[in-house]
């Protein structure tokens, strides 16, 4: 029981001789035992690290999830220690969308077919982009978080302590230099001077001591921030990589869809005419796969529809045409069309040869030969 009121009132004094210290310190009325220089840059360096590595994991988990109040859900689901419910990305969503409206439509028809085909590119991409979120969660953003949640914390807690031991430090010189001060004014030296002299000197050697020791362990520890940042640098060559196949693969889906697109107009017509290629494909609108063309007799009506074409593109004359079924435009050089509509066709030098120049009033633009049927 003695000794625990002793122990505690000796905590107690301790605490009070910081505590001093500190406001001393703080007012100018003490002197401050200063860190050496390479300590200082380390403790700075480690600061920084942590601070940055805060902000490189905030930003990356928003490239990676978007929406705060998923991010919010999952944070909260990690605190409990609870799986996060699966739950389809933006992609896989509208992928869903796309083969649903698709099979509305018709898969028959060609733009079903093409919102089906989108809508199963779409959730290749999601689930790309699934692999992305993974890799990046266990190969960036993990180690970036041991870091802080381990190595930092333990920084953290010894260079707290480096202070604490500094402060007494701090306070031992300051009693030893009052102690020494007593003496110099006293008029006879006693031995009450002496002794206490003699219990700050060795308190003095003591605190020293273990300031050293924990300045010590602390710059250590501090070292070893270099191994985070080569550790740090492989894993964000993981992330690199990461994206990489993830775009790869996501440009390599596009890439096909687009084929598969491009593919459509020559399906839809039974002229002999050769496929839009390059970007022109793409511009061109689908037509459902159950219409037909206007019906001639095999291989003479075909001939002479597109005979028709190729007298109207040497002549450089204009004539009336029939259109055959809706055309929305692609963009501003084409002209939008409605079935059973008459409108003027001329052909213009250098244009490709499945389209030619349309003219309505004083609307003008490009028409696929596709939706026209020439007029007498």
């Amino acid at each position: 029981m003695d000794f625990n009121v002793k122990r505690l009132a000796a905590d107690a004094g301790t605490f009070l001789s910081r505590a001093v210290q500190f406001t001393e310190e703080k007012l100018g009325q003490a002197e401050k035992t200063e860190l050496d220089a390479h300590l200082e840059n380390l403790l700075v360096r480690a600061e920084g690290t942590k601070q940055w590595t805060e902000r490189i994991m905030k930003q990356t988990e928003v490239l990676l999830q978007p929406n705060p109040n998923v991010r919010l859900e999952e944070f909260v689901y990690e605190k409990l220690e609870k799986k996060v419910p699966t739950r389809m990305n933006n992609h896989e969503l509208l992928g869903h969308s796309m083969i649903d409206s698709g099979n509305e439509f018709g898969p028959g028809t060609a733009y079903g077919n093409a919102l089906i085909k989108c809508g199963e590119t779409e959730k290749q991409i999601g689930g790309a982009e699934r692999e992305l979120i993974q890799s990046a969660a266990i190969n960036f953003l993990t180690p970036f978080r041991n870091f802080l949640e381990g190595d930092f914390k333990t920084i953290l807690k010894e260079r707290k302590l480096l202070q604490v031991k500094r402060l007494d430090l701090d306070a031992a010189k300051t009693k030893l230099k009052k102690a020494r001060m007593a003496d110099a004014r006293a008029v006879v030296r006693n031995q009450v001077v002496l002794f206490h002299i003699s219990q700050a000197e060795q308190e003095l050697r003591m605190t020293q001591s273990e300031f050293d020791r924990q300045a010590e362990i602390t710059r250590l520890l501090l070292e070893g921030v270099s191994s985070t940042h080569a550790h740090h640098l492989r894993c964000l060559n993981d992330f690199v990589e990461a994206q990489t196949t993830y775009y790869a693969q996501c440009y390599q889906y596009m890439v096909d869809l687009q084929k598969q697109l491009g593919s459509f107009p020559s399906s839809f017509s039974n002229n002999n005419q050769s496929s839009v290629s390059g970007g022109a494909s793409i511009s061109v609108p689908t037509i459902p796969v159950s219409a037909s063309l206007p019906s001639v007799s095999a291989g003479h009506g075909s001939s002479t529809a597109s005979g028709g074409f190729n007298e109207l593109r040497s002549s450089n004359g204009s004539r009336k045409a029939r259109v055959l079924y809706d055309y929305d435009a692609a963009s501003s050089s084409e002209l939008s069309l409605l079935a059973d509509e008459v409108i003027m066709v001329s052909s213009v030098p250098g244009m490709d040869s499945d389209w030619l120049m349309g003219e309505r009033g004083s609307q003008k633009g490009k028409v696929p030969i596709t939706y026209l049927e020439l007029l007498n």
